[in-house]
């Protein structure tokens, strides 16, 4: 999938199918987190996957419980990152993984203690990957047809020029 595509065609997706996420897909999605810079390439996170009786209580820690629960596969990024560079490899990981045809939902964490006691750590974010349970065809539209699509505000309120 080209580049603009994939980040114009892509949408946070709470509902996956119940289809396992094959190893190799699964070490595509975390490279692309291991391969996000970083401020002075310290690389200030590790990636847990959680899942079992983790993941469930994991799920009770974030502000919609489904997202976790249903998921396919679960990374909480955590560590010392700042949110710069969590939020760079965090969409490094969803692109990734949008262009293996996986979606993905960043959740928002509702219990910072209980999260981190699960996970060992810090946690910067949860991200939750799954088949969606509605497939989409991406190339039906054109990367600019998703673009236009999209509930953004238009690029004319968003730019400005000084000098």
């Amino acid at each position: 999938m080209e580049t603009y595509l994939a980040i114009a065609s892509k949408r946070d997706k709470r509902a996956y199918a119940e289809t396992p996420i094959p190893d190799d897909v699964r070490g595509r999605i975390l490279d692309a987190g291991r391969l996000a810079g970083s401020s002075k390439n310290k690389q200030r996170w590790e990636f847990v996957l959680v899942g079992g009786a983790a993941k469930e209580r994991l799920a009770d820690a974030v502000y919609a419980p489904e997202n976790v629960r249903t998921a396919a596969l679960v990374v909480a990024i955590v560590g010392e990152a700042g949110g710069f560079d969590t939020g760079r490899c965090a969409q490094n990981m969803m692109l990734a993984a949008w262009e293996q045809g996986v979606v993905s939902c960043p959740n928002g964490v509702r219990d910072e203690d209980a999260a981190a006691e699960i996970c060992g750590g810090d946690v910067r974010a949860i991200l939750s990957f799954g088949y969606p349970a509605r497939l989409r065809d991406v190339t039906a539209r054109t990367a600019a047809e998703w673009s236009e699509g999209a509930n953004r505000k238009p690029l004319a309120e968003l730019v400005r020029e000084v000098s």
